[in-house]
């Protein structure tokens, strides 16, 4: 019987009861050794037998509980406290709960958060020092009150809450025009003014994996993302199995999403807290004054923080409503029929300077002003591209590099917050990153023994220095995602991008240090060339700041070992990358012919598919590259080449095929594999493999109107093992985001009709674009928490992400149904009679036009305009041989143009209206005074 990876926390489980105490935690090291991508999930498990583990429940499980049915809800409240239990759809048959409620009785110590807990920070008016309170601090039964009407059950808190409290707090659970609501009505019990600096709902829901298998992981759990959009704000609660109703939270009266507060809880309790099978709970924060006074001081919050002033006596009352839809794509439908604001950013958040946004707006009373902060770092302009009354669009102008947020306000005092990214033009950020890369984070020394010169390696960009040491050996070993990053990056750039020098460095790397030290001559690839044993290099100064009794820090032979086949992809990537240059751009590429290079690919296949590594049957990071790849072996006829690869990839996908849930990694739960999965599912026709992987990326990666969020897959775990600042948290476009793009824009060229794939595509797809920063430096990821919103110090693990982004962005055009003719990743210049478009994006390779099914890329060559005729259904392409001013980009000697229709709407491929020769399956179109055009029609 096949063992999934996915389903490893379980059999590590069997294993560790066996030592008692701790001896349970040394041998989880000595497992992790081993499979050392395990240790978050081992610690959580092995968590159990630490002494104190089970402490005292406190949350009153044993009296009962109080239940109610309601239209959308089955609904359980833990009688003594008064806290939700239970969240079930109505006439749910499969046993989906949304709370957690199959391992409560692990969760009931002091400190565990609850939904229906309340936290706060006040003071008396005019007094400095904040007093807290938190029901769960020290939780002891509720004054239940009685209900009536509406009021399902109501408690007062004071009984929870430390004694001499400042604000009297009732609790009320109630059913109103048939929703759920959590209400708190707060008072100031108080003989003077008291101010409210923070006040916050913690949520809890079922995102714990500890202990659970593959199928119950997925049926099971759900993860929850938030729009920290103030009154507009609300959370969304999406099931794993991406097809059943997600719940959505929304603010009663004037409850603002302010804040979204980690909420840090014993992390030695049974079930692991902040571990990669529960990342944590988080809050939705009413009012935040009182941190950023405080453990936020030295960060600029998401939207400015305040506090509330309650006279004596006086009360106000916040609360959250929670509200079914029906389905994940349905979710703004749902706000707009619950009346709430909703915004859609087009073609998102990101917004790189020399292209516009549209942002079209929805809410029952008017727009009554707008403003920016920092001032000045957009305008705007109303359009009239909306073709529905509900929305109201916006032309958004970009201005000031970075973060910033865009506030309406609306008549009915309504406020909404919309938060943007502002990068370099798109071009000009990837010619940044490729000098950067080749530069700065080039490291060129003969001497060092660990043989990785010359190569581009990792960097610090807090100390503004290549990572020459670090405890985790693969980090300054050029392999793993971690180490194998930032060439990777490098290399793919030139794909993209070519730039004669730093082509020139990228040979020099891969023909001194890829082949041959990193990867060995019979082909299989290290873990790291770097490792930690002094004896082997005497030569070497290890830094004694470092501690190297760690289980990563590796001896040469574990470092050496070849057995991880994720590490393959990257070099398989790297020669692919090359192949592409030298074929396209032969005068640039000097070492070898293209043919060397793409043989070295299909080596790499082979060797990591022969049966020999590890994790070769898993959907494996950026593996994309081997379907293009494989398409390019039959462009070039090389037949043999391409069956051997096809029929590798095939045996995988049987695999998959097999089972529901084929999403298995180094993790216990994970959002790598989906993208190869889905890869090779499509390429054979897989339909059934390929949708469950669409949906089960649907359910982790959410568009909302914030850049941080949009398009942003889950990723938590990865600081530990790739990043400066070691924690788990919430990532923000880790490179989770580029590869889970990649399915969905995938998937949107064969059903060109669901935007919603193309909104949320197009954000992973521009979350790497986010990364780099002015200089050219690209982060692993930013840092979500409250307390530092900051990008890591670290490159990292960036080179996947950027593969995302190098292999599918482009320009698409749409005639929306609710916004008109639109470009994403690009300026829609005119619309009448015919759609002309200026490409704008990083790459511009591509371009796909809707309404034809049209895919239209480029092996050499840039896009500059693109112009449709839907009546006579003829696309006309301006092409140059550069991307037009970015200096140092190489020029093609010749367009190279490949037209596919991706869609099944029976209109046929495209082909030139002139004669035109071919080569390997692209249209060769020459330049004729620095550019070209070419007419397709049907």
């Amino acid at each position: 019987m096949r063992t999934r990876t996915s389903r490893s926390p379980d059999v590590i489980f069997m294993l560790a009861i066996k030592l008692p105490g701790s001896k349970s935690l040394s041998w989880c090291r000595l497992l992790t050794a081993m499979r050392p991508a395990y240790l978050a999930a081992l610690c959580a498990v092995c968590s159990l037998l630490r002494p104190g583990a089970g402490q005292a429940a406190t949350l009153g499980l044993q009296d009962g509980f109080l239940s109610f049915d309601m239209p959308s809800f089955s609904v359980q409240l833990v009688k003594d406290s008064q806290t939700l239990y239970s969240l079930k759809t109505k006439g749910n048959s499969s046993g989906f709960d949304f709370i957690p409620a199959d391992v409560m009785a692990q969760r009931q110590s002091n400190g565990n958060y609850h939904l229906g807990d309340i936290t706060f920070r006040a003071r008396v008016a005019g007094s400095s020092a904040w007093t807290s309170g938190d029901t769960a601090a020290q939780r002891r039964n509720v004054s239940a009150l009685t209900a009536s009407g509406g009021t399902l059950a109501a408690a007062n808190l004071s009984p929870t809450l430390p004694s001499g409290s400042l604000l009297n707090i009732t609790r009320r659970w109630v059913l109103e025009d048939d929703q759920l609501q959590l209400l708190f009505d707060v008072t100031n019990s108080q003989k003077q003014a008291v101010e409210i600096g923070s006040l916050g709902a913690p949520l809890e829901f079922n995102n714990i994996f500890t202990g659970r298998t593959a199928a119950e992981t997925n049926e099971l759990c759900s993860l929850f993302d938030p729009y920290i959009g103030q009154d507009a704000g609300y959370v969304q609660v999406t099931p794993l199995l991406g097809t059943l109703p997600p719940l959505v939270v929304t603010p009663v009266g004037k409850s603002p999403l302010e804040g979204w507060r980690f909420l840090p809880e014993n992390t030695s309790q049974p079930l692991g807290y902040q571990s990669q099978t529960f990342e944590a709970l988080y809050e939705w924060q009413f009012h935040t004054l009182a941190y950023a006074e405080n453990e936020w001081k030295n960060v600029t919050p998401w939207n400015a923080p305040t506090s509330a002033t309650l006279q004596p006596g006086e009360t106000r009352t916040y609360g959250l409503g929670f509200v079914l839809a029906p389905s994940i794509r349905d979710i703004e439908s749902t706000l707009q029929g619950a009346k709430r604001p909703v915004a859609v950013g087009v073609p998102g958040y990101i917004l790189p300077s020399d292209q516009q946004g549209k942002l079209f707006l929805s809410y029952p009373s008017s727009v009554k002003s707008l403003s920016v902060s920092p001032s000045g770092a957009l305008s705007w302009a109303t359009n009239t591209d909306a073709t529905s009354s509900s929305w109201v669009g916006y032309t958004i102008t970009a201005h000031t590099w970075g973060r910033s947020r865009l506030t309406i306000t609306y008549t009915d005092g309504t406020v909404q917050t919309v938060h943007y990214y502002v990068t370099k033009a798109a071009t000009q950020a990837i010619a940044d990153l490729g000098n950067f890369l080749t530069t700065e984070s080039w490291f060129d020394d003969p001497s060092d023994p660990f043989h990785r010169s010359p190569s581009v390696i990792s960097y610090d960009r807090e100390l503004n220095a290549v990572v020459k040491n670090d405890p985790r050996a693969w980090i300054p070993g050029l392999s793993d995602e971690a180490g194998a990053g930032s060439w990777l990056a490098a290399s793919v750039k030139q794909f993209v991008q070519p730039n004669a020098q730093e082509v020139a460095k990228m040979e020099q790397f891969v023909n001194q240090t890829l082949w041959g030290s990193i990867q060995n001559f019979n082909g299989t690839v290290k873990k790291s060339v770097y490792f930690y044993q002094p004896d082997l290099v005497p030569n070497y100064t290890y830094p004694s700041t470092i501690d190297w009794g760690v289980w990563w820090s590796w001896n040469e032979a574990a470092s050496y070992a070849t057995d991880r086949a994720y590490d393959y992809v990257h070099v398989i990537a790297a020669y692919w990358s090359l192949y592409r240059i030298a074929r396209n751009y032969p005068n640039l590429v000097k070492t070898h012919t293209w043919e060397w290079y793409i043989n070295q690919a299909v080596m790499t296949v082979a060797t990591m598919t022969s049966g020999r590594v590890g994790y070769a049957d898993d959907g494996l990071m950026e593996e994309t590259v081997i379907r293009f790849l494989l398409d390019d072996l039959k462009r070039e006829g090389l037949t043999a080449n391409a069956t051997l690869v096809e029929s590798r990839m095939q045996a995988r996908e049987k695999v998959w095929a097999g089972e529901r849930y084929p999403f298995g990694s180094e993790m216990a739960w994970d959002s790598t594999g989906q993208e190869g999965v889905f890869a090779w599912a499509t390429y054979f026709n897989d339909t059934t493999t390929a949708t469950n992987a669409l949906n089960s990326i649907l359910a982790y990666q959410p568009t909302v109107p914030h850049w941080g969020y949009n398009g942003n897959a889950r990723r938590y775990w990865d600081n530990v093992y790739g990043g400066k600042l070691q924690r788990i948290e919430r990532q923000i476009h880790h490179y989770g985001s580029g590869l889970n793009a990649i399915p969905l824009i995938s998937q949107f060229r064969t059903t060109p009709d669901d935007y919603y794939l193309l909104r949320v595509g197009f954000g992973g797809l521009s979350g790497p674009l986010s990364n780099i920063d002015e200089g050219g430096f690209a982060a692993a990821s930013f840092h979500s928490f409250a307390d530092t919103l900051k990008w890591d110090g670290y490159s990292g693990d960036y080179g996947p992400n950027f593969v995302g982004h190098a292999l599918e962005m482009g320009t698409y055009i749409v005639d929306h149904p609710d916004f008109g003719w639109q470009a994403f990743g690009g300026n829609v210049v005119s619309k009448s009679p015919t759609v002309r478009v200026q490409t704008l994006d990083s790459v511009r390779r591509r371009v796909f036009v809707a309404p034809l099914g049209a895919w239209l890329t480029l092996d050499a060559g840039a896009f500059s305009e693109v112009e449709f005729d839907p009546a006579k259904r003829t696309v006309k392409l301006t092409i140059t041989p550069s991307a037009e001013g970015v200096s140092g980009a190489a020029s093609a000697p010749e367009a190279r143009l490949v037209v596919q229709n991706t869609a099944s709407n029976g209109l046929g491929v495209l082909k030139p209206t002139t004669n035109l020769a071919q080569d390997a399956g692209a249209w060769v179109v020459p330049f004729k005074s620095g550019a070209a055009s070419v007419t397709l029609g049907l």
